[in-house]
C-alpha cells in the first residue's frame, strides 16, 4: 500500500511553468510505475505522463510532448510533473498515481484501471 499527496498547483498565467510534486509513503516506493493524470470540467480522467520503476523510461500525451517532463527520485519517495509553456486548455485537477508493476511495456501504464492508487489531487489553473 501507498499513500500520495500531490502539491504544487496553481494560478498562472498563459506561458508560464509549475512543478507538481507528489510525496508517497512507504518503503517501497521504486516497485511502482507512476504516472500523471488530469481532469477537467465535464471531461474523462486522461492520461498526461508515467514513468517506469528506475526513471529510464517515460511516456507523454501528444498534447503535451516538449512541454511537460515527468521524474522521480526514489531516495525522496517523490515523482515530479515539470509544466512549462502552460496553456488554458492544461487547466485541469492533476492526479498521481501508482501502479503495481508487472510489465516492463510503458505503454501498458497509460491506461487508469492499471493505476491502485491516487493522490487527492491538485488544481491547476491556466489563465489566458
Amino acid at each position: 500500500q501507498v499513500q500520495l499527496v500531490e502539491s504544487g498547483g496553481g494560478l498562472v498565467q498563459a506561458g508560464g511553468s509549475l512543478r507538481l510534486s507528489c510525496a508517497a509513503s512507504g518503503r517501497t516506493f521504486s516497485s511502482y510505475t507512476m504516472g500523471w493524470f488530469r481532469q477537467a470540467p465535464g471531461k474523462e480522467r486522461e492520461f498526461v505522463a508515467t514513468i517506469s520503476l528506475s526513471g529510464s523510461r517515460t511516456l507523454y500525451v501528444d498534447s503535451v510532448k516538449g512541454r511537460f517532463a515527468i521524474s522521480r527520485d526514489n531516495a525522496k519517495n517523490t515523482v515530479y510533473l515539470q509544466m512549462n509553456s502552460l496553456k488554458p486548455e492544461d487547466t485541469a485537477v492533476y492526479y498521481c498515481a501508482a501502479a503495481e508493476t508487472y510489465s516492463n511495456d510503458i505503454y501498458y501504464y497509460t491506461s487508469v484501471r492499471l493505476y491502485s492508487y491516487w493522490g487527492q489531487g491538485t488544481q491547476v489553473t491556466v489563465s489566458s
